[in-house]
C-alpha cells in the first residue's frame, strides 16, 4: 500500500509541474545592435559637432551596455560615466536629469544605495510607448543639459522604429 500511494504522490507531482506549460510567456521588444548603433553614433556625432569630446553608452532592457563609444579626446571617466547615467535612466525609467533634482531635493532619495546609478543629467530612458526599453547615456560635454541634447538626438534618429 505505501508503494501504491508513493506513485499516486509522484503522478500528481507531475501533473501539478507540468501546469505550468500553460503560463503565457513575456512578450517585449529589445534594442537591436543596429538600432543602438544608430543612437550611439547619432548622439557622439551631434555632440563632436558642437565641439564635445564625449562618450556614449546604449543600455538594454535588463541594464546591459548594448554599445559604447568613446570620442577622440573624450576624458577617460566619460565612458563610465556614460554608463552609469544611462543605467540610472533605464533603472529608474526617466532622464537621469531627474534623478538628479530628486537628489538635490532630498539626499535620503539614494539612502538605499543602488550600485552603478549617477544621479547626473545626461542620460534618457529610451521608449516603446510607455515601456522602457533600454536608455542612452552621454558624458563629457560641458553640462548634462548638453549631454541630454545629443542623447535625444539619439533617440530621434530612430524614433520611427520606437512604435
Amino acid at each position: 500500500m505505501p508503494t501504491r500511494l508513493i506513485g499516486l504522490a509522484a503522478i500528481g507531482l507531475a501533473a501539478a509541474l507540468s501546469m505550468p506549460a500553460n503560463a503565457q510567456l513575456l512578450a517585449h521588444k529589445d534594442l537591436s545592435l543596429t538600432t543602438a548603433l544608430a543612437i550611439a553614433t547619432t548622439a557622439a556625432d551631434n555632440c563632436k559637432g558642437s565641439g564635445y569630446r564625449v562618450s556614449v553608452t546604449v543600455v538594454g532592457r535588463d541594464g546591459e551596455p548594448l554599445v559604447q563609444l568613446r570620442g577622440d579626446n573624450a576624458s577617460p571617466h566619460t565612458l563610465d560615466f556614460s554608463r552609469r547615467k544611462a543605467f540610472t535612466a533605464r533603472t529608474f525609467r526617466v532622464a537621469s536629469g531627474e534623478i538628479a533634482n530628486r537628489f538635490k531635493q532630498d539626499p535620503a532619495y539614494f539612502a538605499v544605495h543602488v550600485p552603478d546609478t549617477a544621479p547626473s543629467q545626461g542620460a534618457l530612458p529610451i521608449k516603446i510607448g510607455e515601456e522602457v526599453i533600454g536608455a542612452v547615456g552621454v558624458s563629457g560635454a560641458p553640462g548634462g543639459d548638453k549631454d541630454e541634447a545629443c542623447a535625444k538626438a539619439g533617440i530621434d534618429k530612430v524614433a520611427d522604429q520606437l512604435k
